[in-house]
């Protein structure tokens, strides 16, 4: 990816607030001093549209016809990735604050799945939501995410395909930097 892409995503998340700094406490239990609010990108169709388009771009992969994404954060980036790829969409959604596929939705040996998310911290999500399509009979193309800020590298056993990947470290709650302990800690959600 060039820097200008890279570049052009960064601004998306800044003018639409989705990048917000100070001190958080992330899905994983790690805290961070940014956090990417998706959720505020998603209220504007136009730059879902730009990043969906960026994101297809950047995928080498098998060419999928289905595509999943997790709830809540994948929802709608993984609808516009679908939208333009003219490809059936399911979502899984969370139940007892686990991942479930329900609805009657199905998968079968035709669906070459592409798994949508929005935010990649340690991949606790992804893994569910392989879990749930491993049981299916479906093949899983790639994963993919609008951030990757992971530290450690991440293997899900099918390519992992981020638009941006971004290093904003991420520390232990027992063990804060002083200028992320001079701050309440907020939990914003994705």
């Amino acid at each position: 990816m060039t820097g200008s892409t890279d570049e052009e995503v960064i601004s998306i998340f800044k003018e639409t607030k989705a990048l917000l700094t100070g001190h958080f406490i992330l899905r994983s239990g790690l805290r961070s001093g940014h956090f990417f609010q998706c959720a505020q990108v998603c209220q504007h169709l136009d730059k879902v549209t730009i990043l969906a388009r960026l994101l297809i771009k950047k995928l080498d992969c098998p060419t999928p016809n289905t595509i999943v994404a997790p709830a809540m954060g994948g929802l709608v980036l993984g609808q516009e990735v679908a939208r333009q790829l003219n490809c059936r969409f399911l979502f899984l959604e969370k139940v007892d604050d686990k991942l479930a596929l329900r609805r009657n939705f199905s998968l079968s040996s035709s669906d070459n799945v592409l798994l949508v998310e929005d935010v990649v911290t340690k991949g606790g999500r992804v893994d569910e939501a392989l879990t749930i399509l491993h049981r299916t009979n479906c093949n899983i193309c790639a994963v993919t995410s609008l951030v990757d800020r992971s530290t450690d590298e991440l293997d899900f056993g099918v390519p992992f395909q981020p638009l941006l990947k971004l290093d904003f470290p991420t520390y232990d709650p027992s063990n804060l930097p002083n200028d992320l302990k001079s701050l309440n800690p907020t939990k914003p959600g994705s």
